[in-house]
């Protein structure tokens, strides 16, 4: 990255990719952050929950101004592709530039929030940036459960404005997002004995894209543990399917791009398994031509020995349950344009053993809406015999048209790019609707770069639209400050 523009932008996003830093796993990265604030006389504090919270003075002759609070979040979404050899808590993120982008070919980036970082940090050393007093608050655990703007105390931020750095479309400002509530399904399956005369079998749903659960969810991509599910369903339907293991997915907010299942099936339908199979994958290269031309569907015969499968009537209310539950867009917005208003993704399944768990990612712009389809999820469950409660829920972020800082950055980039910015909504988790749970004074915006395939192997994001980014947020506390 030493050779992308604007260098003191790209030199901290290439710390981000050489330090891991995963849900939870942040310490490494705080660390060296900490450090690097001190060598720089930067004021750092971490609070009670890990949030890292670095100021500095505004400028002399600005000291009036209102505080300029820039937010991210340290970590980032872990997923790779089958076959990559990717240890996310030792190793360095292996990019590659091709066509104005930056990429992760076998992993995700962390583009999705390392760039956002990244820029706030700059501000932070820039030395010729006349700005407001800054604080640039990086918090903990987003994306597995935005647990650092849950835990941020009330009264922790001084500034009075928000510039949030976490969306993923150049050119528009957000001024709202969607709030959102997990649903856990558990059971504990009553097992019985295979028979002798059944072999073990593996099928294995693969290449799909996948992609995050919010911004993503509209593009009728295929959900690997559904198609899975379904295709199980079918084969129960003909033949005696015992159930011994399942698992797909690794992130409720990622779109589930592989799964598989161990089942047990009479000796006597193995041979014309092969022909059901690639007669359902004909099926999927048809239905996903366009948005996910790569599914692949196979079987192994494995050598596992005869042992117990999930009690058949368990067995179906599993299955059934998993198939027919609410997945991808519920309702699309009637007052923003292509924007998803409401949606659930199954994003991880795992059964081994007879314990099952299968979680789903609830969204919505209207906190009512994500309520009612995880109560609707609950109760779907129960009709089923399954175990099923709410946990994580965070509101989300309420439009202000009104708001004097989206009217200045509005002014800012018309004149910094001779075009107007598009306003927009998304239908993703930023963590503002948390932030002004605790401090209902602020007011905030949000922009970002062009990144595409977060939370999926892939990744990327334009490099362009980051200098870009750099140019509007220079702009945006130069005029703070004069204001």
């Amino acid at each position: 990255m030493q050779n992308l523009h604007p260098q003191s932008v790209w030199s901290h996003f290439a710390t981000l990719c050489a330090i891991p830093r995963a849900s939870l796993h942040e310490a490494a990265l705080k660390q060296h952050l900490i450090a690097w604030a001190e060598a720089r006389g930067i004021e750092n504090v971490v609070d009670g929950v890990g949030n890292l919270i670095l100021k500095k003075p505004a400028t002399a002759g600005y000291e009036a101004a209102p505080g300029v609070i820039l937010q991210g979040h340290l970590d980032m979404v872990c997923q790779a592709n089958t076959g990559t050899v990717h240890d996310f808590e030792r190793d360095a993120i292996q990019t590659v530039v091709r066509e104005g982008w930056l990429i992760a070919e076998h992993t995700t980036l962390g583009a999705d929030n390392g760039i956002g970082v990244a820029l706030a940090l700059a501000a932070l050393e820039e030395p010729d940036l006349p700005h407001p007093a800054l604080e640039v608050l990086l918090t903990v655990n987003e994306e597995s459960g935005m647990d650092g703007a849950r835990g941020l105390a009330a009264g922790t931020l001084q500034g009075q404005l928000l510039i949030n750095l976490d969306t993923e479309e150049w050119g528009h400002f957000y001024l709202g997002c969607a709030g959102g509530v997990d649903v856990e399904v558990r059971n504990e399956c009553a097992q019985v004995a295979i028979p002798e005369d059944y072999a073990i079998v593996r099928f294995d749903v693969s290449g799909l894209r996948g992609g995050h659960s919010g911004i993503d969810i509209h593009l009728g991509r295929g959900n690997a543990i559904k198609l899975l599910v379904e295709a199980l369903r079918d084969l129960s339907a003909h033949t005696d399917l015992r159930l011994i293991e399942m698992k797909g997915g690794s992130a409720r907010n990622a779109i589930p791009r592989e799964a598989f299942a161990v089942c047990a099936l009479p000796m006597s339908v193995v041979s014309g398994v092969d022909a059901w199979v690639e007669r359902r994958l004909a099926a999927w290269q048809q239905r996903f031509a366009e948005s996910d031309p790569k599914v692949s569907f196979t079987y192994d015969l494995d050598d596992l020995p005869v042992g117990q499968a999930v009690q058949q009537a368990t067995r179906d209310s599993v299955l059934t349950f998993l198939d027919v539950a609410t997945n991808g867009v519920s309702h699309m917005s009637e007052d923003f344009a292509g924007v998803t208003e409401t949606s659930s993704n199954l994003g991880v399944l795992a059964l081994a053993q007879g314990a099952f768990k299968a979680t789903f990612k609830v969204r919505s712009l209207q906190d009512a809406s994500a309520e009612a389809l995880a109560d609707k999820l609950v109760s779907h469950a129960a009709s089923y015999g399954l175990y099923a409660y709410k946990d994580g829920a965070y509101p989300g972020w309420t439009p202000n048209p009104a708001s004097p800082l989206l009217a200045l950055c509005q002014q800012v980039y018309g004149a910094e790019f001779g075009q107007a910015a598009s306003l927009q909504v998304i239908h993703a988790g930023l963590e503002c609707g948390l932030l002004a749970a605790s401090h209902p004074h602020l007011d905030m915006i949000s922009f970002g770069p062009d990144i595409r395939g977060a939370h999926a192997p892939g990744e990327r994001v334009e490099i362009e639209s980051v200098a870009y980014c750099w140019q509007l947020l220079q702009a945006v506390l130069r005029a703070l400050a004069k204001a």
